[in-house]
């Protein structure tokens, strides 16, 4: 189960191999990885339940922080905050 803390954060760091890291909205980041599972046939076994595309990413989303798409190559988006609590 995943810490209710970063239900509260609302900008990932997204890390794609080759690529400059992005910064993006939890919106943003959820419709990254629902992009992302719609190229990736099969999808791991963890989310052989899931219904569509968006659903899988947030699950991810809730659950996990990397993504491996072929042998050795993986995506990661990890929760940031970006102000300081309390202001």
């Amino acid at each position: 189960m995943s810490d209710p803390l970063i239900r509260s954060l609302d900008h990932y760091v997204v890390l794609v191999p080759g690529e400059p890291e992005q910064l993006l909205t939890a919106d943003d980041t959820l419709t990254w990885l629902a992009g992302r599972l719609q190229d990736l046939d099969p999808w791991p076994s963890d989310l052989s339940s899931c219904e569509s595309p968006e659903q899988a990413a947030l699950r991810l989303m809730d659950t996990a922080c990397e993504l491996e798409i072929s042998p050795g190559i993986a995506l990661q988006w990890y929760a940031v905050r970006l102000d300081p609590p309390g202001s």
